[in-house]
């Protein structure tokens, strides 16, 4: 067990300032809005993934980070040191941030060595040949050191990025979308070396990708972005299995939508009782459940009213878009030797110990709103619950 001391002097302890820091940070673009009021604060060591459609923010945040643009609000600070703020702007180069951009951005007229070595004028040259044999032992590419980017794999070149990166021993590394260039086949295993490598050095990292596999399976935290605003950060299983919001539902993975209701602590919806939710004993709301194609069972029943509308092939696994009496449409993640024709009547469920996630409007909820109806005796004596709704906005 790493000690108490040893934790704050690898810079995890409670003193620690966070490596990397938002408070309030806001960019615009003419009437564009590039980011509004971002906070967010990355530990050291962490690595955080930022996701989120084109537009979104992502790369507007990572240039302000590293000194590329000026906020027009906000402050900025990186291992505890304000960058930027209302009065002070630190250019990119004392800022203690390293960038790795999608092109790697090498420069081909210099060796591996020299690339790695270019922002290392201030040491002297023998410490400089020191920190660059260390880090081409890092990347496992000493054999190369002589080579130039045009002979180097997409693979080698990005690592080579990576290496002159992390040379001046940054606080923090900006990785924007690194790995988008390489083919699907490499691509699993470049990605696998650099989180090795960030990790190995304890360097904190910010990556930008748009590959939702690749931001819950890299990121120990996940920043997901929408329109200039975070929509959600959490570790990854919250993020894929408890949406904060519609939208996270719908960009973080396939995602149904189905209206619900909630009448004492009973979830049911037009496939019938999904699941019991507990604490809403009390309740009578109208939601919308959430429901991914692995949460959805199918089975074949002749007098069911669903049927199946296509099937798509993935290999280890087949979907099954499934249109409803009502014409909504869900889909089904079954084994590959489970497949039903077009046209199957099948009976549609909800996978035993699924806990869907529940909306109100565009957001989630886990309690009774405060707007929904307490239960009541019945006035008319009828034993039947009153039906009541709520409505569809809550505050953000």
């Amino acid at each position: 067990m790493t000690s108490p001391t040893a934790s704050a002097e690898a810079g995890f302890g409670p003193e620690a300032p966070p490596a990397l820091g938002l408070e309030g940070v806001t960019k615009h673009y003419g009437p564009t809005r590039g980011v509004e009021a971002l906070t967010l604060s990355v530990a050291a060591g962490e690595l955080v993934t930022l996701i989120g459609p084109s537009g979104c923010g992502k790369s507007t945040t990572l240039r302000l980070v590293a000194g590329l643009e000026r906020p027009d609000a906000g402050r900025i600070t990186v291992a505890g040191g304000v960058v930027a703020d209302a009065g002070l702007f630190v250019n990119p180069e004392r800022r203690r941030v390293g960038l790795v951009f999608q092109d790697h951005a090498l420069f081909p007229h210099l060796t591996v060595g020299r690339n790695i070595e270019f922002g290392l004028d201030r040491l002297p040259r023998g410490e400089r040949r020191a920190r660059v044999g260390d880090l081409l032992d890092l990347v496992r590419l000493a054999h190369l050191a002589n080579r130039y980017p045009h002979e180097l794999s997409g693979g080698e070149q990005q690592r080579v990025a990576l290496a002159r990166a992390l040379a001046p021993r940054p606080a923090v590394v900006l990785l924007d979308e690194p790995f988008s260039s390489l083919d699907e086949s490499l691509r699993a295993q470049v990605r696998r070396d650099t989180v090795a490598t960030l990790q190995e050095t304890g360097t904190t990292g910010v990556l930008v990708t748009h590959d939702q596999t690749e931001a819950l399976s890299v990121g120990a935290r996940v920043v997901v972005m929408n329109n200039g605003v975070i929509e959600q950060a959490d570790v990854p299983e919250k993020v894929f299995e408890q949406p904060a919001t519609r939208f996270v539902a719908s960009f973080m993975g396939d995602a149904d939508f189905l209206p619900a209701h909630v009448h004492r602590a009973l979830l049911t919806c037009e496939i019938g009782i999904v699941s019991t939710v507990p604490g809403w004993a009390d309740s009578d709301v109208d939601v919308d459940v959430v429901l991914r194609p692995h949460e959805v069972a199918l089975r074949p029943a002749a007098d069911a009213t669903a049927r199946v509308s296509s099937v798509e092939y993935h290999g280890a696994f087949v979907l099954h878009h499934v249109r409803l009496a009502s014409g909504r449409t869900v889909r089904s993640w079954q084994p590959h030797d489970v497949r039903y024709p077009v046209g199957t009547a099948v009976a549609v469920s909800v996978a035993a110990g699924i806990s869907p996630t529940l909306l109100v409007g565009n957001h989630a909820v886990t309690s009774p709103p405060s707007n929904s109806i307490k239960l009541g005796p019945n006035p008319a004596g009828t034993g039947r619950p009153r039906h009541h709704t709520v409505s569809s906005e809550v505050p953000r």
